[in-house]
């Protein structure tokens, strides 16, 4: 059911602002927020340098079991999203065999993380070629959404969709009002663009240009207005698609939009050639996309920040061979999203306020779990001691790959704590974590 305490602070974010306050939890549940000295007996406090968040809601992690656990499983994804103050992730549709485009992939995938998940854990399904009739019951079952592909995934079990396989999709979703994130790259601009095979990192960087995130994303708008359904781009790298989908919304399509820590860390000019431990689709950008990135999230023309987290094998990753054309696309980085975007945020004017709109508020509104994402009565009392002026480089990392472009850099911001509905989360511990369905209360599923 959850743990009964008190948990105070003299700095704690909550949806109205920042203040000393005393969180009071029964059930599992956020009782009670009071003033800092209405803490009763016993109370939980928090070290003068520690702030108290709501714990991060991750809606784009590639948790990748069954079938290729050996890139990434519930068990040690899970502890890296504990560590990090992430105590809901959602896991992707794809990577994992079979990928869960159908009721009964739905049902291996609740399986295989049954009983070893360290925080609750929702799924996305997937919407491929000829199961558009599929994709009401999915989400009936408790999908959160579905997810597609514009162009190739890298994973032939999970096909993209052409245009009009996407709007059949779309119209099957709004007649449910049902959502769909997609993976906005156009393959007919990336097909005319140069080979991307080489150490060279500027000669990968051309063979995925900015037009093909914005021509796809132009697809996507279309059919979004052409069938009324809501529609969510994910991991958006290019700032030349802002303008488009900030006319989108003025005239009324219901998109949404998302940004990941490592396209507002790292540029383009700073990735060292060889090293594909960057590497990702659609790729780290010039600085100028990353501030204009920055800029627009303070705007609010991009909704939230989530991880991207897609790990592989080693071998996969090919550090030792340092071809960005061979090696597999995709960030670890579960463990790391708070302090890497705190850093950023920071070093921009940006406060720990808007840190959580963008990683726990605005995540847990895109995947509909409503007991998740900010610290108020009635909410899962999913907590996160973090220490923003603590600074330490990136150290052991609980994901299963030990590859990530992070290593070796200092950040700001440590996670010292992290507890899910209400209970301490420990790394060696019995897990805690529950499967979630969609909708109301975020209510857990048999496990």
């Amino acid at each position: 059911m959850g743990g009964s305490l008190v948990v105070r602070a003299r700095r704690v974010v909550l949806p109205d602002g920042e203040r000393p306050a005393a969180v009071h939890v029964a059930g599992g549940r956020i009782g009670a927020v009071t003033g800092y000295a209405d803490a009763g007996s016993a109370p939980v406090t928090l070290a003068d340098d520690e702030v108290l968040l709501p714990g991060l809601v991750d809606s784009h992690v590639h948790v990748n079991e069954p079938g290729r656990t050996e890139w990434e499983g519930f068990d040690s994804a899970t502890r890296a999203a504990a560590a990090g103050g992430v105590t809901t992730i959602v896991d992707m549709p794809l990577n994992s065999v079979p990928p869960t485009v159908d009721l009964a992939a739905l049902h291996v995938k609740r399986q295989a993380a049954a009983g070893q998940v360290r925080v609750d854990v929702a799924f996305w399904g997937g919407a491929v070629p000829g199961n558009a009739g599929q994709l009401p019951g999915l989400l009936d079952a408790g999908a959160v959404g579905v997810k597609c592909f514009l162009l190739d995934s890298g994973v032939p079990e999970f096909p993209p969709l052409d245009d009009q396989q996407l709007r059949t999709a779309l119209t099957a979703l709004a007649a449910v009002d049902g959502l769909l994130i997609a993976h906005c790259e156009d393959g007919d601009v990336i097909a005319a663009s140069p080979d991307p095979r080489g150490a060279s990192y500027p000669a990968f960087l051309a063979s995925r240009p900015g037009a093909a995130e914005e021509t796809a994303i132009g697809r996507l708008v279309a059919a979004a207005r052409n069938t009324g359904a809501r529609v969510h781009v994910v991991h958006l790298a290019g700032a030349g698609a802002l303008p488009l989908l900030r006319a989108a919304r003025a005239e009324g399509v219901r998109i949404t939009v998302e940004t990941c820590p490592h396209y507002l860390t790292f540029s383009a000019e700073e990735v060292p050639d060889g090293d594909t431990s960057f590497k990702c689709c659609p790729p780290i950008r010039e600085a100028v996309h990353r501030e204009a990135l920055w800029a627009a999230l303070a705007a609010g023309d991009i909704d939230l920040v989530v991880s991207d987290h897609s790990p592989c094998t080693p071998e996969l990753k090919g550090l030792e061979v340092g071809d960005f054309g061979l090696a597999w696309g995709g960030i670890a980085g579960l463990q790391l999203a708070l302090p890497a975007v705190w850093t950023g945020a920071r070093a921009r004017g940006l406060g720990l306020a808007d840190v959580v709109r963008w990683m726990s508020a605005a995540p847990a509104r895109l995947a509909g779990l409503p007991t998740k994402g900010g610290i108020a009565v009635g909410r899962d009392a999913d907590l996160v001691a973090f220490a923003p002026d603590e600074r330490r480089p990136v150290g052991r990392l609980h994901h299963r790959s030990p590859i990530t472009p992070y290593a070796g850099r200092e950040l700001d911001g440590v996670v010292r704590r992290t507890w899910l509905r209400g209970q301490v989360v420990e790394p060696d511990g019995v897990p805690l974590g529950r499967l979630l369905d969609r909708g109301a209360g975020g209510r857990p599923v048999p496990q």
